[in-house]
Formats: C-alpha cells, structure tokens, sequence
C-alpha cells in the first residue's frame, strides 16, 4: 500500500513539474518588444513638425506589429551607443537605416534587407565635379558619426593617406548638412535615400543642393538589426517581411516615402 502511494505521489510530482514547465514555457513567449530608432534620418525615421516619430521604418515596424500581433514600442535613441544597447538587452532590435556589415554581424543578427543603398555625396547646386571617392581629395567632408559612412571615408582615407580628405564628424547629418550650406564643408557624404530626401523632398533646401556623385564602390543591404540569438524575434520580422512584399505593402511604403 504505501508502494503504492510512493508510486502515486511520484506521478503526480511529475505530472505537476510538466504542468510547471509548460507554464514557465508559456510565460517565457513574448508579447511585446522593442525597437530602437535614432530619429533623425528622414525619410527612414524622423521627428516631424507635430513632434510625432514617423518615417519608412516606423511605418514598416508598425506592419510588423499588426501582421504579427505583438506589440512593439519603438524608442527614439541616440546613434552614438545605439547598438551597445542592443547588446546588452536594452531593447530587442534597431530599426534605423542599418547596414550589413562583416564587422556587426558577430554582435548582431540581421533580416532579410529592406533595400540597397549607397554612400552619396551632397553638395553645393555649384558643385558638380565630386562625382567618386577619388574627387574628395583635400576637401573637407561632413559624416554622421559612426555611420558606414564615415567608417567607409576612414578606411578609404587609412589605405589612402594621400587623398588628405579632412573628416568632420556629427551627431546628426542634419548637422552636416547645414554646415555644407553655411560654407564650412566642401560635401556631405550619408546613405543615398537620406540624400534623396534633402535633396529632392525637403523645401528647405530647394535649389540649393544636389547629388554630384557616390563615394562607395558596392551597394550595402539596409537590414533590421536583431539582438544576437533571438532566433523568434528573427523570425517573425522575416515572416512579416516575405508577407509585406508579398501582399504589395512594402512597394506602397516605399512609394509614400520616396523610397528610390
């Protein structure tokens, strides 16, 4: 009888352990999550007159939240820092305009890409013959600070001493660009669809600048950035990604946006 018993209790403890351990499994599925953006690429993500974050990537993560059915609350941080973040959990993912690099993959995983896009150079309407890389030599150029933008101009400059390119780096490329209109920079070097974006969607600068050229060589994949390991998170913005192109949504983001 008492074996019996022993035996009894043994199943229930079991049964309540698998009872526990699918509850911890239930509790473990995330429901919500969060993106960091550095809202000050327009036309990607940005600050508008009414004070609202909108931008291409906004509208894109909140497809993302609706397809999946989470919740994704999307968080204005600075690019300095942004992924030190990501790594050690202060949010889940960055949506802002992120290259694919060899040097970012081992501390990140990447989606699918959202676009392509290359290292424009912004200059002055008078300007027309810094059409490449090579053109930039002793001219004084404005980046955004740690973007692939200035890490390319660095790297170019390193294996180039010669070019005597003098980098200027800022905390926002808007910065730069009014730098470049107020005479202090001989160009602006950022990811072709924020060039785009001042040079042919933002009134303020009408008339006044223009692209003469790229200073990057191939083409970089624009991916979301995914905190390294979260293989759910991965995913489900893949999933909702492969659905966004499927069902015509990221064409019409893209034509809203003037995605190029």
């Amino acid at each position: 009888m008492k074996k019996i018993a022993i035996v009894i209790l043994a199943l229930m403890l079991c049964c309540t352990s698998t009872l526990f351990a699918q509850g911890q499994k239930e509790t473990k599925e995330k429901n919500s999550y969060v993106f960091a953006a550095n809202c000050a690429w327009p036309p990607l993500e940005f600050v508008d007159e009414k004070g609202d974050v909108v931008g291409f990537e906004i509208d894109l993560v909140n497809e993302i939240a609706t397809l999946s059915g989470k919740t994704i609350t999307i968080r204005n941080v600075a690019w300095d820092g942004i992924f030190a973040g990501l790594a050690n959990g202060s949010y889940d993912a960055v949506a802002s305009g992120v290259s694919v690099t060899d040097e970012r993959k081992p501390s990140m995983d990447f989606s699918t890409p959202i676009m392509t896009i290359t290292q424009a150079i912004i200059a002055p309407k008078a300007v027309s013959d810094l059409t490449d890389v090579t053109a930039l030599k002793n001219k004084t150029v404005g980046v955004q600070l740690g973007t692939t933008g200035h890490i390319y101009l660095e790297d170019y400059l390193k294996a180039n001493p010669g070019a005597n390119i003098n980098i200027k780096a800022y905390d926002e490329i808007g910065f730069g660009i009014e730098d470049l209109l107020n005479g202090n920079l001989d160009c602006v070097v950022t990811d072709s669809v924020i060039a785009s974006d001042y040079v042919l969607a933002n009134a303020n600068y009408a008339g006044k600048l223009h692209v003469t050229g790229t200073a990057s060589t191939t083409g970089e994949p624009i991916a979301i950035a995914i905190k390294k390991g979260d293989a759910t998170l991965l995913k489900l913005v893949n999933d909702s990604l492969a659905t966004l192109e499927k069902n015509g949504t990221m064409d019409k983001l893209r034509t809203k946006w003037n995605i190029l």
